[in-house]
């Protein structure tokens, strides 16, 4: 297997394993502030590394054409779908845009972050959870399918679990950003 291959494989793995990990952190971390400094962490390396993996994937599959990339994401759309449409690339583009101002979010202004309204969580997080669903199940084929499927899974339980059965993480987080108003809502 060529260099260019094995990184841009591997760098959409460790991007996969370090979304998944950097969620789950949080999440579960939720209050604990080196818990929330590890999942900032795993955030920020699973992000690099999709940004990574973009670059390769642009180098040495593409030849930088975007017009190159369209087509083969048509293709590709075509094969699993049905659909001979390229507009999915464009999602792609949307997805390292949100996740990079996601990761610029959590470093630049950390309790805002942490603090920020439940749906914005939810859409940001169901957008990046669906666009790494349809990258390793959708799209993906082989071990990739189902490491895909066990980490959707994985996340699904951790969140099911944490938002569900012990609370809002987000609504702890913004407690622990903001005492007062805590003590406010009865809930210090």
């Amino acid at each position: 297997m060529l260099t260019g291959e094995l990184l841009t494989r591997w760098t959409a793995r460790v991007a996969l394993a370090l979304y998944v990990l950097g969620l789950a952190v949080r999440v579960r971390g939720a209050g604990h502030q080196p818990r929330l400094d590890m999942a900032r962490l795993f955030w920020t390396g699973g992000c690099l590394a999709f940004l990574l993996h973009t670059t390769s994937a642009f180098q040495f599959y593409h030849h930088w054409s975007h017009r190159t990339v369209y087509e083969a994401t048509a293709r590709r759309t075509a094969e699993v779908v049905g659909l001979d449409w390229g507009g999915g690339l464009y999602a792609n583009y949307g997805f390292a845009a949100v996740w990079t101002a996601d990761v610029c979010w959590w470093w630049l202004a950390p309790g805002r972050y942490l603090a920020r309204p439940r749906g914005l969580e939810w859409a940001l997080q169901g957008f990046l959870g669906f666009m790494a669903f349809n990258a390793t199940v959708v799209f993906g084929a082989g071990a990739v399918r189902w490491i895909g499927m066990a980490a959707c899974l994985f996340l699904a339980a951790v969140l099911g679990y944490s938002w569900c059965c012990r609370g809002d993480a987000s609504r702890q987080s913004r407690d622990r950003a903001d005492p007062a108003a805590a003590a406010d809502r009865g809930r210090t």
